[in-house]
């Protein structure tokens, strides 16, 4: 089978995009996701995401996304925005979308290149003397730290991921130092690809509630700056948590393709 397929990539964190609204590829065929996603023997991605129909027709298209382990994960935050891309690009939506991802619904936009997308919203912040922790669609460990270019972030990130904390699903951590006092460098390990990653949506997302739950910041616009690139997210704080919640940044095709599988 020849399989055409698309790559994007947001601020560093890099997908391989199928439009598989005629099912071209199963979702229960691990083997080939894990290979497709292959940086020596495959096209090389963080993770897959297929773009497929929706069972609501108030919904522009559904989002399936795979880490590059092959496995179908939770919420993908810079993998939705480049969707959202994907999307347009494929004449599907204009410059809004309304879709469903595992998490639930989404609501995106974009304006002058920047994709922006709503996250669901956030009601509980774990957090102590040493960390935060919450779920922005995925599950994120957050750790502050005076200066993060010092920090090995796979072996620290890996010893969190699989520690008895989190049990075999694990989790994602992120590592940040402020920069000022609505700004933050982070640098992301993330579980499915079990290495850094350029950049993490989800992660910048927990990044910014945690810093705001934990009186690193005031402001409810947070500037996130990842190897990758830079990020903004905006929210609101109320009683109940954390809504109107935007992921916004680039998200840009790299090129289009096609694959023997």
């Amino acid at each position: 089978m020849k399989l055409t397929f698309y790559k994007y990539q947001g601020t560093g964190n890099d997908f391989v995009m199928v439009d598989n609204r005629e099912i071209k590829i199963s979702k229960n065929d691990t083997k080939l996701i894990n290979h497709l996603c292959d940086r020596k023997f495959g096209i090389g991605a963080d993770g897959l995401i297929l773009l497929e129909n929706s069972e609501d027709p108030r919904d522009d298209f559904r989002m399936v996304y795979f880490n590059a382990d092959g496995n179908e994960s939770s919420m993908c935050g810079n993998g939705g925005r480049c969707l959202v891309a994907f999307a347009k690009f494929l004449g599907i939506i204009g410059d809004s979308a309304r879709f469903t991802a595992i998490d639930g619904v989404h609501e995106a936009s974009i304006l002058e290149g920047k994709v922006s997308l709503k996250m669901q919203d956030v009601q509980l912040v774990e957090k102590n003397s040493e960390f935060s922790f919450l779920n922005t669609g995925s599950p994120h460990h957050v750790v502050f730290s005076d200066d993060i270019s010092l920090i090995d972030v796979k072996k620290d990130g890996a010893a969190i991921r699989f520690s008895n904390r989190y049990g075999k699903k694990g989790t994602n951590v992120n590592f940040v130092q402020s920069t000022s006092t609505d700004s933050f460098l982070v640098r992301t390990y993330e579980r499915g690809v079990e290495d850094e990653t350029l950049s993490c949506g989800t992660g910048v997302t927990a990044v910014a509630l945690a810093a705001y739950d934990s009186n690193k910041t005031n402001s409810e616009k947070v500037n996130l700056k990842t190897p990758g690139g830079e990020l903004s997210v905006s929210f609101k704080k109320t009683e109940n948590g954390y809504e109107d919640i935007w992921l916004s940044g680039p998200a840009t095709q790299v090129f289009k393709g096609e694959i023997t599988c």
